[in-house]
């Protein structure tokens, strides 16, 4: 017969059994003791996959305080509702529900005018609250040199710029060239303005008009378009058209999501 052996370690000193939460889509969890943070995408028996802000999934095993939530160990479990898809960002990232924003980066994102700042706002506003990006307009980029100059970027302080017809030959690109930092990022759009980077289709009309050179680009969109020539109140109506990065062309969302990525990394 077995022997009882009392456990004499003091109460102080044992492991305090970690909480249980289940692992219901969208948690964001850090998994201990690997470099890995992401959003519950599935959970099946004894596994959870986990997406992480690239996109990348990776599944682990539903082992006893194998995650982080917070900072606190966890153990995960099977949630006792059936699956549900994770809510989504307008960008089409994994939605965190409740996430505060984070503290701002030292780096920044630079674009053009305040309509692009408030068509980035609209789709990847989530992103970039929970990410610690701020997104600042320019008035147009023709100092862009001295801006950059003056912004003093380094590697701890990264500055990522979205440019307006970004084309070969235009005086767009030729400013770009002038910016030569290893820490700056400079992408940009074919589009005479961004106003072109929401698809038509979200406007229900086949296809931007074509406006003759010499003639102020958006005055003639509206009037093209038989819109009363006011371009605020027409960006406001294009912009209430934008409900996710599926109205957007795809050339502005590479742009966007490589300065993102730039400006985190």
């Amino acid at each position: 017969m077995r022997e009882y052996s009392p456990d004499l370690t003091p109460q102080w000193k044992r492991a305090k059994p970690a909480q249980e939460v289940p692992a219901d889509p969208g948690l964001v969890v850090e998994v201990a003791g690997i470099d890995f943070c992401g959003a519950v995408v599935a959970c099946e028996a004894g596994t959870v996959t986990l997406e992480d802000r690239f996109g990348k999934r990776r599944v682990f095993p539903l082992e006893p305080r194998g995650f982080l939530l917070e900072g606190a160990v966890v153990t995960l479990t099977r949630p006792a509702r059936g699956p549900v898809a994770p809510a989504r960002t307008a960008s089409g990232s994994i939605a965190v529900p409740g996430a505060r924003a984070r503290v701002a980066r030292a780096g920044r994102i630079y674009v053009e005018g305040r309509h692009d700042a408030e068509l980035v706002e609209r789709v990847w506003g989530d992103d970039l609250r929970i990410e610690g990006v701020v997104v600042e307009y320019l008035e147009g980029i023709d100092d862009l040199p001295a801006v950059v100059a003056e912004f003093a970027p380094a590697a701890d302080a990264r500055l990522g710029v979205l440019v307006d017809h970004l084309v070969p030959g235009s005086k767009e690109s030729r400013i770009a060239a002038a910016v030569t930092s290893p820490h700056v990022l400079i992408v940009g759009h074919p589009y005479v303005d961004v106003w072109q980077a929401v698809k038509p289709s979200a406007l229900s009309f086949p296809a931007w008009p074509v406006i003759p050179r010499g003639e102020d680009w958006k005055t003639g969109v509206c009037r093209a378009l038989g819109w009363p020539e006011n371009t605020g109140a027409a960006w406001q109506h294009i912009l209430s058209r934008v409900t996710s990065y599926k109205d957007l062309e795809p050339t502005l969302l590479g742009a966007v999501e490589h300065l993102i990525d730039h400006v985190t990394a």
